[in-house]
């Protein structure tokens, strides 16, 4: 059995209000193109909830009414139940969400076509290391469900960026990067190990980072003190200088490196040399086979090629194409 834990599919109203790829709209052809290469299953997803993705003047992703999101839950429930053999999806969640819209977010996952969340890797910059997140990763912990970590629609550092193709293929992927390894430096998965946190997008660099991040944790070439905070201001400095602290974040965690390990990646990246980093560093237990299509229109056979030619046993191909996912997401189990 292949499953595709990373698609995305969007109601024909949101075209008509935001720029998107065609294909995001086309149910039939993305089911047809499944079935044409032996996908059995794709869990879909908006990480913009029913706001967009493309950066749209006037437009806040992170200010959906509780009504809103419920309606384009809504659609993904209908258009699942008319398709139960071949769909599941994601509940959006906004990490940094107030009480209201977090109750909405576990209202809708008592519907059983969601059978994990979605969330964004940063929010306007602010990256999940933030005690305001943690209202978010108790509920992940207390639902017992897996969260797909995807980057937001305007990553950390491209808010000057106008060439959309650069912010799609490389800020996206670096906010993935921070996304992730934030998680592990501020110890989220130490406060709640229930969490079951998967990376888009390969996880970004995220399996170079485990000597960066004990180093960040433990910077002994500042004398084995802490460096001084971004925001401080030196006593000397006239209060026109002096800038506002951001958000203070959770202490460094003990053993950054080992949360990292207990995270999961997909398989979206396109790359070979990326999939056999990440089957080498996190091992093929780790990953999951996922697209990131609709959008993305490289041919499905050629990314199920490339799990077939990881240097790993057939055994592991085939949980990284199906098993891991089966197990993760609880799927048997599921109606």
């Amino acid at each position: 059995m292949i499953i595709d834990i990373h698609g995305h599919l969007s109601p024909p109203e949101a075209a008509q209000r935001f720029p998107m790829p065609p294909s995001l709209t086309d149910v039939d052809g993305m089911l047809a193109a499944r079935a044409q290469a032996g996908i059995d299953l794709t869990i879909i997803g908006s990480p913009v909830g029913a706001g967009a993705m493309a950066r749209v003047p006037g437009v806040d992703n992170y200010k959906q009414p509780r009504d809103r999101l419920r309606a384009f839950h809504a659609w993904m429930s209908g258009l699942i139940a008319s398709h139960p053999d071949q769909l599941r999806g994601y509940v959006y969640a906004n990490p940094f969400g107030d009480d209201d819209h977090l109750e909405g977010v576990r209202e809708t996952l008592a519907d059983p076509a969601f059978v994990g969340l979605i969330t964004t890797s940063s929010v306007h910059g602010e990256l999940l290391g933030s005690p305001r997140a943690d209202s978010f990763f108790a509920l992940a912990a207390e639902a017992g469900v897996p969260v797909l970590v995807h980057a937001p629609a305007e990553p950390a550092g491209t808010e000057r960026v106008e060439n959309i193709g650069f912010v799609e293929q490389i800020g996206r992927f670096g906010d993935v990067t921070m996304g992730m390894a934030m998680i592990a430096f501020a110890g989220w998965l130490d406060k709640y190990p229930g969490l079951r946190l998967i990376g888009a997008t390969g996880g970004g660099a995220m399996a170079l980072l485990a000597e960066r991040l004990q180093t960040a944790a433990r910077p002994r070439h500042w004398g084995g003190g802490a460096p001084p905070a971004p925001g401080s201001a030196q006593p000397s400095a006239p209060p026109s200088a002096q800038r506002s602290a951001p958000p203070a974040e959770n202490p460094p965690a003990a053993d950054p490196a080992a949360a990292l390990q207990r995270m999961y990646v997909d398989t979206s990246p396109y790359s070979s040399a990326h999939l056999s980093l990440n089957a080498e560093v996190l091992g093929p237990e780790r990953m999951l086979f996922g697209t990131d299509s609709p959008p993305l229109a490289a041919p499905l056979e050629d990314l199920i090629r490339m799990i077939e030619k990881l240097p790993v046993d057939k055994a592991s191909q085939q949980r990284i194409l199906g098993g891991n996912a089966e197990a993760l997401f609880d799927l048997r189990s599921r109606p």
